[in-house]
């Protein structure tokens, strides 16, 4: 006679915590939260936070998904706010941007981030540059070469990028920060353009998207060696303006902006394709900011068409431990 264990498989364990590197299909028992637990494969997907304090859209971002910063913007006039993130909630921080601004760029970590360009009001462009330690703004005297809004950037604080933006006319200029002095690197962009998204580093970084004054809305693809632009014949599915991305230049995410009408379509680039997500954002908006990484991203702000302050977190396709529940 065949026996239960042959017919129905193993035991499942039994064990005082959750294993390291489970499998997908794993299932165990976990004796000291008293919870049986199994290993799954999950989507993609956004799921909705905590909102920020200030609604705001055209805002600056840095950092990470459970470390992110927020700052200038404009709501119904400019603001200089700076908001910190931890994965949860927002906190105001008391001292804002020097220079209130909004259609700014910024680049870094919540700790050490770099904030540059951008609008004044009343309307004039700006190429003032600041430097955030965890709780102060610090004007560095010697801004960007070319005053500029609707731009770009990818790197750290003392090894930044700025590319792109409207002077007002639509630019390619780039430009590379050492820690204190802005660099000029010819030519740029190879596609003029403002209202783009970047991200990665100062050496590798990517532009993507935005706008000029014919075709209009792009979806081109440009990837930065630390020396020149070289164009990617596949671009964005979306093409789109005014949006966020996040990751690094082989594994970037672009999220939001204006097709018209607003989107919240999310696409993920490997180092030569984009691909389409069928889960965009849960708020289609524009004016958007991003952080952190092609599998974990934080999206904030932006407006639809009034400025909100939707935050929302993305987890990336892969592996996930559940609990699992007579439900």
């Amino acid at each position: 006679m065949a026996e239960y264990i042959n017919i129905r498989g193993q035991n499942i364990e039994v064990v005082a915590s959750d294993p390291a590197n489970p499998t997908v299909g794993q299932i165990w028992y976990n004796s000291t939260s008293n919870t049986l637990k199994g290993e799954s494969y999950a989507a993609a997907a956004w799921a909705t936070g905590n909102n920020m304090n200030t609604a705001r859209s055209i805002l600056a971002g840095a950092g990470t998904q459970t470390a992110a910063l927020a700052a200038g913007g404009i709501t119904t006039v400019g603001t200089g706010a700076t908001e910190e993130y931890d994965g949860t909630s927002w906190t105001n921080n008391p001292t804002g941007l020097n220079t209130v601004r909004f259609y700014i760029s910024g680049c870094g970590t919540q700790t050490a981030a770099l904030a540059f360009g951008g609008r004044t009001p009343p309307p004039a462009l700006t190429a003032a540059t600041e430097e955030y330690d965890g709780s102060t703004w610090t004007s560095n005297p010697t801004g960007l070469n070319t005053a500029r809004q609707e731009l770009a950037a990818a790197g750290t604080q003392t090894a930044g990028l700025a590319f792109g933006g409207s002077t007002p006319a639509v630019t390619g200029a780039t430009e590379e920060y050492d820690g204190s002095t802005w660099t000029t690197v010819p030519p740029g962009l190879n596609t003029a353009r403002a209202g783009l998204a970047g991200c990665g580093i100062q050496t590798a970084a990517l532009a993507f998207g935005g706008t000029d004054p014919a075709p209009g809305f792009l979806s081109a693809t440009e990837e930065y060696n630390g020396a020149t632009w070289a164009s990617n014949p596949t671009g964005l599915n979306t093409a789109r303006r005014i949006f966020a991305g996040a990751g690094i230049q082989t594994a970037a995410l672009a999220f939001g902006g204006s097709v018209p009408p607003d989107t919240g379509a999310t696409e993920e680039y490997d180092g030569s394709t984009w691909t389409s997500n069928p889960t965009g954002l849960n708020t289609a908006r524009q004016g958007l900011a991003g952080a952190g990484t092609q599998t974990a991203a934080l999206a904030f702000g932006g407006d639809n068409p009034n400025v909100t302050a939707a935050t929302e977190e993305w987890t990336g396709a892969g592996p996930v431990t559940k609990t699992i529940t007579a439900s």
